[in-house]
């Protein structure tokens, strides 16, 4: 009985061989075809190249009167700037726009109350955070002029806390009310 296998490769090998030798004639059975690397990398090349010609193909015309359609954000922008409505996109844009803005850990202590005339008022719940935000008022100008745009913010107003209010009802005696610290 002679054996026509090698014997340096185990018999584990010889299955595997098998089954790729399996997997080959299926393939070409099915007709696909064998394909080296470099073959490989040509065809995807070239696949690159009819998709870009056919969508450049597939492009609509250029109409030079402004007909085209055009992506909702240019016309949008368009419509701000041809009605004057920078500054109040801008107002709307600080104050939704806040913690983006300012960072987490500053909107957490600071909310925006009003804006008029590039002047923002801020309240802070605590007069530490007054103070340390009315020390990093330059900084954040500086970021609002990148983020919004030169001039849109010029002035950052700080207020701290509220004191409790000691009016109640319809009369109240003047004065400076009862003498106890807050804040």
């Amino acid at each position: 009985m002679s054996d026509d296998r090698d014997p340096h490769v185990p018999e584990a090998m010889d299955a595997a061989r098998a089954i790729l030798n399996r997997m080959r004639e299926s393939a070409l059975g099915r007709g696909e075809a064998r394909m080296d690397a470099a073959k490989a990398a040509r065809y995807e090349d070239n696949a690159a190249a009819r998709k870009q010609r056919r969508r450049a193909s597939s492009a609509p015309a250029k109409y030079a009167d402004g007909r085209d359609p055009q992506e909702i954000g240019n016309l949008f922008g368009k419509i701000v700037r041809d009605r004057g409505w920078t500054a109040p996109v801008a107002v709307g844009s600080v104050l939704s726009r806040w913690s983006a803005l300012v960072g987490p850990q500053i909107s957490a202590h600071c909310t925006p109350e009003s804006f008029e005339d590039s002047t923002v008022v801020v309240r802070c719940d605590s007069t530490t955070w007054a103070t340390q935000l009315r020390l990093l008022s330059h900084e954040l100008l500086k970021t609002f002029d990148k983020e919004l745009g030169p001039g849109v913010i010029t002035v950052i107003r700080v207020l701290g806390p509220a004191a409790p209010t000691w009016r109640h009802g319809g009369r109240s005696v003047k004065g400076r009310g009862p003498r106890d610290t807050y804040g």
